[in-house]
């Protein structure tokens, strides 16, 4: 880490990653008073309107990564997707978390086994790299089940779910490194979203109980409800010895399945994460700024939820186009829009965060 005393006021934040969750990392950062410089691919890189600067080159282009890594005081990422080739290219001193978090969540099967040695439950699982493997895979974990790369892909990218052998059979193996799993029975889903400091503190946020569709999240809801509330406490141990076996600092995500068995792990993120976006205006510190003040040194901020009932929606695709109205509504809509432009079929362009001090049966739901 870069140094252990607090990074002053008018220090540079890096930041891997062009899309909203670095635009709102950016943002968190500047009201603390930092200065931010972005690095990603050329493309529709919305985190660089709330940057002071802003690389637009490849993550191969070690020149360009250098003269980015020179300005920055502290260097962080939004997604975990980054090549570690060029996260390894960026001096260590000032990578914070340890880049150890994403070669462990850039591998799903290294995911797996990482979270199982620290008593985790998962799905059952095989790796598979040929159409022999797969064939096995079917036999031996059985239908119906969900075929995902092993590396990258993301809300539903690079998945394939398989009802049946006899569907199998229309399945093309995609020519490089998998994973096959049995689908689960659960309830809902949920997500442990905690902080963790340099000196070992940690803070957790309330679960959510989560809906996705097509793979990617579009609802989280707290309270979660007692199926989630059950299962949280467990889940939460296994959060926080993975962050602890991680050494990590920054906000870290674990997502779950409440099952009939208890918490079932589906997948981390070394990242703050949609479900969490809730806690910008509902939680005493959001998740946003407490990555900052955990990267930067400076102490965590309380994770209470300030509200009875909280509702995070993402706006997809066209929905973005209608947005504003949203501002219409009576009680406390927070829209958010990340400046994207193009809204395409399965984008997400946006969220909104309704809140309120009532429980859903005091509104009448």
């Amino acid at each position: 880490m870069a140094g252990t005393a607090p990074l002053p006021p008018g220090s540079t934040i890096g930041i891997l990653g062009g899309g909203q969750l670095g635009r709102m990392l950016a943002m968190a950062a500047v009201q603390l008073g930092y200065r931010c410089v972005g690095y990603a691919p050329a493309g529709d890189n919305v985190a660089a309107s709330a940057c002071d600067d802003f690389f637009e080159n490849g993550w191969g282009d070690n020149a360009a990564l250098a003269a980015f890594a020179s300005q920055c005081d502290v260097v962080t990422w939004e997604f975990e997707n980054v090549p570690l080739s060029a996260v390894e290219s960026i001096p260590a001193n000032l990578l914070v978390p340890d880049p150890k978090a994403l070669k462990v969540a850039q591998d799903r099967l290294n995911e797996k086994r990482f979270v199982e040695e620290l008593r985790a439950k998962c799905a059952p699982y095989m790796r598979v790299e040929s159409d022999d493997d797969f064939a096995r895979a079917l036999e031996r974990v059985g239908t119906p089940g969900i075929l995902k790369t092993a590396r990258d892909g993301y809300d539903g990218k690079g998945q394939w779910r398989i009802a049946s052998v006899h569907e199998a059979e229309g399945v093309r193996f995609p020519g490089q490194a998998c994973i096959y799993e049995g689908m689960v029975n659960f309830e809902t889903e949920f997500s442990v979203i905690l902080a963790r400091a340099a000196d070992g503190t940690v803070r957790m946020w309330d679960s959510s109980a989560n809906t996705h569709e097509g793979g990617m999240l579009v609802h989280s809801v707290l309270p979660a409800g007692p199926v989630v509330e059950s299962q949280v406490g467990a889940a939460r141990e296994i959060a926080e010895k993975t962050a602890n076996a991680l050494n990590y600092v920054g906000v870290l995500t674990l997502e779950f399945f409440a099952t009939a068995q208890g918490p079932i792990f589906n997948e981390m993120a070394p990242r703050v994460h949609n479900s969490g976006h809730w806690t910008i205006e509902g939680a005493a510190t959001g998740q946003f700024e407490n990555h900052i003040r955990a990267i930067c040194g400076l102490p965590l901020g309380g994770t209470e939820t300030r509200f009875a009932s909280i509702d995070m929606r993402n706006i997809v695709g066209e929905d973005a186009l209608s947005a504003h109205e949203i501002l219409a509504e009576d009680g406390e809509p927070h829209l958010h829009l990340y400046g994207k432009r193009e809204a395409r079929a399965g984008r997400k362009m946006g969220h909104v965060t309704r809140v309120s001090h009532k429980t859903p049966s005091q509104d009448g739901a």
